[in-house]
């Protein structure tokens, strides 16, 4: 029979541990056998501290007498810390026209690189106007040209696409 993990949002503290026998660990960290739960309930308000199920699943289970609060505060001080590093990828866009000038297509490149630097997505859109309709090969040489600036750096997430008057593709950093 497999032992069921903790329902609520913790570890089972002292009279909510259902096993009948557990692997102790003291306070100081070490090993104290395989117990009765009334005992190592016992031993750990002796010592004016919490019996806390570290391990469930495990047969018997391993539980540890220690400061309940304390052992909640670290953990939420251990997610919040691993929440900061986390990166967020964003979707950047960056709008152009088929006939684009040279200096102009430079300067969004640079800012292409920039989101790249920073980890996040950039969605190349090309509007086309009027009679541009008509020169698709245009917008569709124009994608192929940003491909080919940053193949070393971004990677192609999704194909060049017509959608109506514009034409657009995903690019993602390597």
């Amino acid at each position: 029979m497999q032992p069921t993990p903790p329902s609520s949002d913790g570890p089972r503290i002292n009279e909510e541990i259902t096993a009948p026998r557990v692997l102790l660990i003291d306070d100081s960290g070490e090993k104290r056998g395989v117990m009765t739960t009334d005992e190592a309930i016992q031993l750990a308000q002796s010592a004016g501290l919490d019996l806390v199920e570290v391990s469930p699943t495990t047969q018997p289970p391993v539980c540890k007498i220690l400061d309940f609060g304390k052992f909640k505060y670290q953990q939420q001080k251990k997610k919040a810390e691993a929440k900061k590093k986390q990166k967020v990828v964003e979707i950047k866009e960056i709008k152009m026209r088929p006939n684009i000038d040279d200096h102009d297509y430079e300067v969004k490149a640079k800012a292409m690189r920039r989101f790249f630097d920073e980890g996040d997505k950039v969605k190349v859109t090309l509007r086309f106007r009027g009679r541009e309709m008509a020169h698709q090969e245009r917008g569709m040489e124009l994608l192929q040209r940003v491909q080919a600036d940053f193949d070393g750096v971004a990677k192609v997430e999704q194909m060049p696409k017509l959608e109506g008057k514009q034409m657009m593709m995903v690019l993602a950093p390597r």
